[in-house]
């Protein structure tokens, strides 16, 4: 267990019921973090029964946490300057940034001969614009208060290896490896580490679009789902495919005290699926 008490965290799009920003918000609440809880929309994904970043919020309040929600659009940099304004306002300060908002999947996977320019654009203006603006709005508190800090920024494995039909993602991620290295090196001096987790593949609503988008006609969507599914964690070395709460146990660490030597880092969470 890591003690984050009296440390705030902003986690951006954290409004899906099996996503990683709930998983992760939740996790650092648990550790003593007052959480800020950001998407898009309240409830991005409109899924029966569950209610998005208000219900991120409930969970972490049920368990004697604070929380609060703000809605933005990351890609939106008045937007973005909002939010962080908000977070600052309601709990004082700003520790710990989790930069987890990604497009949403389907135009952009398909082959790089049917990629439009509108769908690749898309992918780049909200994967890699909107982390450099939360990093942005996030490091200018930070440094400006001089007190350090955390910033992680969700990459992918997707990051670290081309996938076909996911160029425009790839790129996107790929981008995000590479700007957590920069940001390391000019906020290292102000004691502040940047850091990527890459995921592996994960059950999570966006893996259900995915599947949507690159299912064959004669193919049902539950069928595709099962069959990505099984075949990722049969190729996984561990034998199982990347849940929600490991990300959120990596993002503990490294939002927590026990990280503070390391930076710059693009860590694969993917049991053995990517080694790099």
């Amino acid at each position: 267990m890591y003690d984050l008490s009296g440390k705030v965290a902003l986690i951006t799009g954290a409004g899906g019921e099996k996503g990683f920003g709930r998983a992760i918000a939740n996790r650092l609440a648990q550790e003593g973090a007052f959480v800020a809880v950001n998407d898009v929309a309240a409830n991005p994904y409109g899924a029966g029964g569950w209610g998005g970043i208000d219900s991120v919020v409930e969970e972490i309040e049920g368990n004697g946490g604070q929380a609060m929600r703000v809605l933005a659009d990351v890609s939106n940099a008045d937007d973005v300057d909002s939010m962080v304004s908000e977070v600052i306002t309601r709990f004082g300060r700003l520790d710990i940034l989790v930069a987890n908002a990604g497009s949403r999947p389907g135009k952009d996977r398909v082959p790089l001969v049917e990629l439009t320019e509108e769908a690749f654009d898309e992918v780049q203006r909200i994967n890699v614009k909107g982390t450099f603006l939360c990093c942005r709005a996030a490091a200018r508190h930070m440094v400006g208060r001089e007190g350090g800090g955390r910033i992680i920024i969700i990459s992918s494995t997707a990051g670290k290896r081309g996938v076909a039909r996911f160029s425009a993602y790839v790129a996107s991620k790929f981008a995000l490896v590479g700007f957590t290295q920069s940001l390391a090196l000019e906020l290292g001096p102000n004691g502040i580490t940047v850091n990527a987790i890459c995921p592996g593949f994960a059950m999570t609503e966006r893996m259900t679009e995915i599947a949507g988008a690159l299912r064959g006609e004669d193919e049902t969507l539950e069928d595709k789902l099962d069959d990505m599914h099984r075949e990722r964690a049969e190729s996984t070395p561990l034998g199982r495919t990347t849940e929600p709460q490991d990300i959120a146990n990596t993002a503990a660490f490294l939002a927590s005290d026990q990280s503070e030597y390391m930076t710059g880092l693009a860590i694969s969470v993917a049991g053995g699926n990517v080694m790099t």
